[in-house]
């Protein structure tokens, strides 16, 4: 299990709240494009709290020898993973000429994976792996994919997570495009078929367990039984969740005991709240940063409680900012319970 890279999301800040919720599930950056690491403050999109592990680094780029050395980068901060986007289809990174739009290139998505692989001092240690799209545009067959799939292979990739959708590159935004190309699960299976060796993830459209485990358990399916040529639902390796997760972050602190066999957290809500203060206190008191900025990425903790809705209102108003994170956590508080008591 995973939470998906989300751009102005998955911060290093939002990746450490969610570590206080699942020991094991594995947290991505934000995509971090070449150009930022070989241009810009490296400490500054690299940098994550050693609680943060395991953690991978998503990179996008088309440049094999730009992608090498952005790798050998991650590798020296300590990430566990590096990840190449082959499936953000949004106009900004059509123009740099990478992301979905690779996959119209399997040999160029090839030759960056192997030299990412060969800058590293130990791609056994930290995989190269890919997240891409099932096709783009209106290209809606298997093989488009499947092709994708064995020639990036072939340059030792051996993790592939499908976001189960195809990319259009024209006339939808980056929104549309998460909800309105058909979910075809059973492209990630026949995948999984073809390549049983490779370790194959799923990603799109998962809202809840019953789905995960559908997919993880290879149960039986509307989009698979669709597919008589695919043969059928087959176990797969792992679940990516993006929004989701983020939304709805308390679906977390579930995990560890039913993906991973191990025994749950026993912090509660308001236990993880507490942490995050700790965090934001320390963040203010080592770089100067304010809490209003982490404080967003936990607005949904209290997701479906009563009193959520006022609880978020105080963390996210920003006459506060100056305040105490500890004296703001009161405040959002006495908000929950006046809600509590009314019955809201």
């Amino acid at each position: 299990m995973s939470v998906a890279p989300m751009i102005d999301w998955t911060d290093r800040h939002c990746r450490y709240f969610h570590r206080l919720l699942s020991r094991r599930a594995r947290l991505y950056t934000e995509m971090i494009t070449t150009g930022a690491l070989l241009h810009g403050d490296v400490a500054r999109h690299l940098r994550f709290d050693d609680a943060e592990h395991p953690v991978a680094l998503q990179l996008g780029g088309s440049e094999p020898a730009d992608l090498a050395a952005c790798a050998r980068l991650g590798e020296q901060w300590g990430y566990d993973e590096i990840n190449l986007n082959c499936g953000c289809p949004s106009e900004r990174v059509q123009r740099g000429a990478f992301g979905a739009c690779l996959m119209a290139e399997p040999q160029l998505v090839a030759d960056c994976v192997k030299a990412m692989r060969d800058a590293l001092q130990n791609p056994e240690r930290v995989p190269v792996t890919v997240k891409h799209r099932v096709g783009i545009d209106r290209v809606e067959r298997y093989d488009f994919v499947r092709d994708f799939v064995g020639t990036v292979a072939e340059a030792g990739c051996t993790t592939f997570i499908v976001h189960a959708r195809n990319a259009w590159l024209q006339g939808l935004s980056p929104k549309e495009n998460r909800e309105i190309p058909p979910l075809r699960y059973e492209f990630v299976h026949r995948l999984k078929r073809d390549f049983p060796s490779l370790k194959v993830v799923i990603n799109g459209g998962l809202t809840s367990d019953a789905q995960v485990l559908e997919q993880l358990q290879g149960a039986d399916s509307p989009q698979a039984a669709a597919d008589q040529a695919g043969g059928g639902p087959v176990p797969l390796d792992g679940a990516m969740i993006g929004r989701e997760a983020y939304h709805n972050p308390w679906w977390l602190a579930s995990w560890d005991r039913l993906y991973f066999g191990e025994p749950g957290s026993a912090a509660t809500r308001e236990d993880i709240e507490e942490r995050m203060v700790d965090y934001m206190l320390r963040m203010q008191a080592e770089e100067g940063l304010g809490w209003y900025g982490i404080a967003r990425h936990m607005l949904g903790l209290r997701h479906g409680l009563p009193g959520a809705r006022r609880w978020r209102q105080v963390w996210s108003d920003h006459r506060l900012k100056g305040e105490d994170p500890r004296q703001v956590m009161a405040l959002a508080h006495q908000g929950v319970e006046r809600a509590e008591h009314a019955g809201a």
